[in-house]
């Protein structure tokens, strides 16, 4: 099957049965989705959205984050990952978004990445979720998945984002970013993959290589 082929596919199967595809971090604002994004890093969005009811009543503007001290911060987010640093990132975010920024969330993904806590991951989260920008978020899943479906043969996440944009129809990349992660968490699996249960198998590069084989022995 042509790589063009499974494209077509891939956005007719998603596009068809989860149109509305979005995060799973709970947020009401770009503030408040920049500060989840930063600690879902290696970290999953359920225990993010356990923690950041709390650090949002206690700091619900970026100015009341900024005038606070990574310790004090320490406290709500202490059960994620990496908490230290991640406090740090995000006193250090809420300063930059008051002091440069005009506390607007910045749409521009250069801009986005000066703030500390802040990849080019990240930036592509908030500027396809919050601006609706064609801009590819890869994460682990989004790797994983991206290969396995033959999508792409990249080797590392930038390769990954540059194949996926090029290839998906640009008004499809911001949603496809949360295709790709939500059957990469709930059907794709890392270690175990359901193949069993795949409702897009028949044209995932994987299962025909991997699997098919196996079974048909």
């Amino acid at each position: 099957m042509l790589k063009k082929e499974r494209y077509q596919r891939f956005v007719d199967y998603f596009s068809t049965h989860q149109p509305q595809a979005q995060t799973e971090l709970h947020y009401n604002n770009p503030y408040q989705l920049l500060v989840a994004v930063i600690l879902s890093a290696q970290c999953t969005d359920k225990r993010i959205n356990q923690v950041t009811p709390a650090l949002f009543q206690r700091f619900p503007t970026p100015k009341s984050l900024a005038e606070t001290t990574p310790d004090i911060v320490f406290d709500y987010i202490r059960s994620v990952s990496y908490p230290n640093n991640k406090a740090k990132h995000l006193v250090g975010m809420a300063n930059m978004l008051v002091n440069e920024f005009h506390n607007e969330v910045p749409s521009d993904i250069n801009q986005l990445q000066k703030m500390p806590g802040v990849g080019r991951k990240t930036a592509n989260v908030i500027a396809s979720v919050v601006y609706d920008a064609p801009a590819m978020a890869v994460d682990t899943h989004v790797f994983r998945v991206a290969n396995r479906l033959g999508l792409t043969k990249g080797k590392t996440p930038l390769a990954v984002e540059k194949d996926l944009v090029k290839n998906l129809p640009e008004h499809t990349i911001a949603t496809a970013h949360h295709w790709l992660i939500l059957h990469g968490r709930y059907v794709c699996l890392a270690r175990n993959p359901k193949c069993g249960i795949c409702p897009i198998r028949d044209f995932c590069l994987y299962y025909e290589k991997l699997v098919k084989p196996k079974q048909e022995q």
